[in-house]
């Protein structure tokens, strides 16, 4: 995990066309998505990939996880490790009232916001270098996901905040239009350059697993931080 200072964030809406600013606490944020060992050893066992199997495979982002999945992850790795769990799940269909105890010290999913914020690392430019460079996407992925980390991090020490994988965030999309369905940012191995910007958005539903799409730990360190 790698601590990143507080500071704003604009965002933007493309489809809107609105702006909005946020304000982001101290946080810490994992240097890349979370791996299909990892996954698998907190859970016992990650769920089947499309990829060809290798001696890489559990380096790869654990993906074809949904939302939900990706707060049980959270949860159950931070009572593993003794820290307090952030969620008190929703058991509905639509975990559309998942709550966020933000006074708990365990991981979770970055807000929309600290997922920006930490991909931009102080720069304002569309991606922190040159997409060949920093990304896994459609030109130069070979249409499969890579191992983490094999591309450069941006200036403070992120890889693959941009391609490889998409990345859960906490935050509902737009609840007044999409109901139920969160959002995903970073763009994935086999996105066109236009996908892999920092400030691109998706969503989907809660439940909704795809062959790129995994999430990254946030967690705030102490409690009453954030």
């Amino acid at each position: 995990m790698i601590g990143v200072p507080a500071g704003e964030i604009v965002l933007r809406d493309e489809g809107t066309m609105t702006d909005w600013k946020n304000e982001v606490g101290a946080f810490e944020l994992a240097a890349h998505p979370v791996t299909r060992e990892l996954y698998a050893a907190v859970l016992g066992g990650a769920p089947n990939s499309s990829e060809a199997p290798g001696s890489s495979a559990g380096r790869r982002p654990v993906t074809e996880v949904s939302w939900k999945d990706a707060v049980r992850f959270c949860n159950l790795y931070s009572a593993a490790l003794g820290l307090r769990p952030c969620y008190v799940p929703d058991e509905g269909p639509d975990a559309f009232d998942v709550v966020w105890d933000r006074t708990a010290d365990g991981f979770r999913l970055p807000s929309e916001a600290e997922w920006e914020y930490a991909c931009r690392a102080g720069g304002s430019a569309v991606r922190y270098g040159e997409l060949d460079d920093i990304a896994w996407y459609r030109g130069n992925s070979g249409e499969r996901v890579h191992e983490v980390g094999g591309r450069a991090a941006n200036a403070w020490g992120f890889h693959d905040m941009i391609g490889n994988v998409w990345e859960w965030c906490w935050d509902h999309y737009d609840p007044r239009v999409y109901g139920p369905y969160r959002v995903f940012r970073g763009g994935g191995a086999y996105d066109p350059p236009r996908a892999c910007r920092a400030s691109c958005r998706r969503k989907s539903h809660p439940t909704f697993r795809i062959d790129d799409l995994g999430f990254r730990l946030a967690r705030t360190p102490s409690a009453g931080a954030s």
